[in-house]
């Protein structure tokens, strides 16, 4: 490709070269032909005509002048033609080179413009036509971009917004509760504040992983990698999410080589781990096996959750980690998560220089964690 461009330019080139060339030949040409049939045979008779006719001279003294200034200055007047007709020519030249530098103007304004059409340029302007395109596209993609992201951040501010307000609503209304009745009684007022407190952690945990994530995004976490031994790591998880699971009857079965080794964060990379499992017994069938599975291949690890549960549509796949995504529109913030589990996920991998992927065929989700 590179090849290719490079010769493109040397074309281009090349033919200003050749025109430049042609025109300084050209002008020798006309020159040597004026002289030959012009000048070497005319010129001199209309030399001495004109002195004799306009300036009343002698045809001996009209012969003289010119025999004395011009025909022995005949270098100079030969050079000067030459120099008159290539300055002629190159002014064309110029005016020539100029349509170029007009047509690459006129790109220019053109890549300014916010259309989706085309730059076209004449046919020996190929190479600059095509990056000129390429420009107009990387803007466009850009200027796409921006106005998405400009999207997503009100996004975000409108979810966090709304996810704030149930959980706060909850808060202050089991507090106008107790403020206005001094005298609940001593149980239900314990059962207040029970339900206060759980709807006030519930919020300090909303606000966490929306810093969390925002630190995430700003690369502002520091990694302090080391070896871990993968299958105790993954036995250590299941151990201690055995209540999640429990709850609707899920188990978690564990097919890693006991000899797995991974280089990573450890409390970072269990932070991945534990979102996708607790995503996963989320939206599994109940009573059903969330199958863990591991391979290395190409100096990456391929860590692999799979588990039963509603077939995920492949546009939605994408989505599956963007921010506030939830899969189940119905889950209130009240039981369901804050839909940053599965995006934290994605950027801790991203930060070890991994990545994060779904798939979903038939019953069976699976969500692949790559890793150095």
């Amino acid at each position: 490709m590179k090849d290719s461009v490079r010769n493109e330019y040397l074309e281009f080139q090349m033919k200003i070269m050749l025109r430049f060339c042609v025109n300084a030949v050209i002008s020798v040409a006309a020159v040597i032909v004026l002289y030959l049939f012009l000048w070497k045979q005319r010129g001199g008779n209309l030399i001495v005509w004109f002195l004799e006719y306009f300036m009343r001279m002698e045809e001996e003294q009209a012969f003289l002048i010119y025999h004395y200034y011009f025909r022995s200055c005949k270098e100079i007047f030969f050079a000067a033609a030459i120099l008159l007709i290539f300055v002629v020519l190159l002014y064309f030249l110029f005016r020539w080179m100029s349509r170029y530098f007009q047509e690459i103007n006129q790109g220019i304004d053109a890549l300014l413009a916010e259309d989706a059409g085309q730059i076209h340029l004449s046919a020996e302007m190929f190479p600059f036509e095509r990056k000129l395109n390429a420009v107009k596209q990387t803007l466009e993609k850009q200027r796409q971009e921006t106005i998405f992201a400009e999207q997503r951040k009100d996004e975000l501010v409108m979810y966090l917004a709304h996810d704030i307000r149930t959980p706060l609503t909850s808060v202050i209304g089991y507090l106008n509760l107790l403020d206005e009745e001094p005298d609940m009684p001593a149980d239900q007022r314990a059962k207040n504040v029970h339900i206060t407190l759980d709807k006030a952690y519930r919020l300090e945990e909303m606000i966490n992983e929306f810093f969390e994530i925002t630190r995430y995004n700003s690369r502002q976490i520091k990694l302090s990698r080391e070896p871990i031994d993968l299958y105790y790591m993954l036995v250590q998880l299941s151990d201690e999410m055995s209540p999640v699971f429990a709850q609707h009857g899920n188990s978690v079965v564990l097919e890693v080589d006991e000899d797995q080794m991974i280089y990573a964060d450890p409390d970072q990379i269990v932070r991945v781990f534990s979102n996708i499992l607790r995503n996963a017994a989320a939206y599994s069938y109940p009573g059903t096996e969330i199958v863990i599975s591991a391979r290395e291949t190409d100096g990456q690890v391929m860590i692999a959750f799979r588990n039963e549960g509603n077939h995920i549509p492949e546009e939605k796949l994408s989505s599956l980690f963007d921010k506030f995504y939830r899969l189940d529109k119905a889950r209130v913030t009240d039981t369901g998560g804050t839909g940053l589990g599965l995006a934290i996920a994605k950027e801790i991998a991203v930060l070890h220089g991994g990545s994060v992927r779904a798939a979903s065929e038939g019953d069976t989700v699976t969500v692949m964690v790559c890793l150095p």
